[in-house]
């Protein structure tokens, strides 16, 4: 499957009225899902089960994500994106950062937006915490379940 193929997936799945998807071509995967823990949000996942069965350009589009990746290895606790997306800071470019490092949250306050497929979704703290330290910088693309804040728990 190619890029445009996968866009065209995405799109189509989008506008339909399924909220669970799951593509299987050869060996490369794709599911989607809209909806997650009570939010409106639009969960996608593309996972290749086999290197060989993706393009180069898919390949390469990960290695420039791969710097990032070493933050998984982080032996603290951490939140986790729960989607792929772009990550914001704040709700605005003018608007201030939802927090910093060093900030304590509460559980139900918002960290970050992740946007997929134009959708802003808000990622809340699910426990109280302290922010360590911010994995990510403001418009960086993020993966499912990839750290993006070292936190403590309280």
């Amino acid at each position: 499957m190619d890029f445009k193929e996968i866009k065209e997936l995405i799109r189509v799945f989008d506008k339909s009225e399924l909220n669970k998807l799951k593509v299987k071509d050869g060996e490369f995967e794709i599911s989607m899902q809209t909806g997650f823990e009570g939010g409106t949000v639009v969960t996608t996942t593309a996972a290749p089960v086999a290197a060989p069965a993706v393009a180069a350009a898919p390949v390469a589009a990960v290695d420039t994500v791969a710097p990032v990746a070493p933050a998984a290895a982080i032996a603290a606790d951490t939140i986790d994106s729960p989607m792929v997306g772009t990550y914001y800071s704040s709700p605005s470019p003018e608007a201030p950062a939802f927090i910093k490092v060093g900030d304590t949250v509460k559980k139900g306050q918002t960290l970050c937006i992740l946007e997929a497929m134009k959708i802003m979704n808000e990622v809340e703290a699910e426990f109280d915490c302290k922010i360590v330290e911010i994995l990510v910088k403001d418009g960086d693309p993020v993966e499912f379940d990839m750290p993006i804040f070292t936190i403590e728990k309280i």
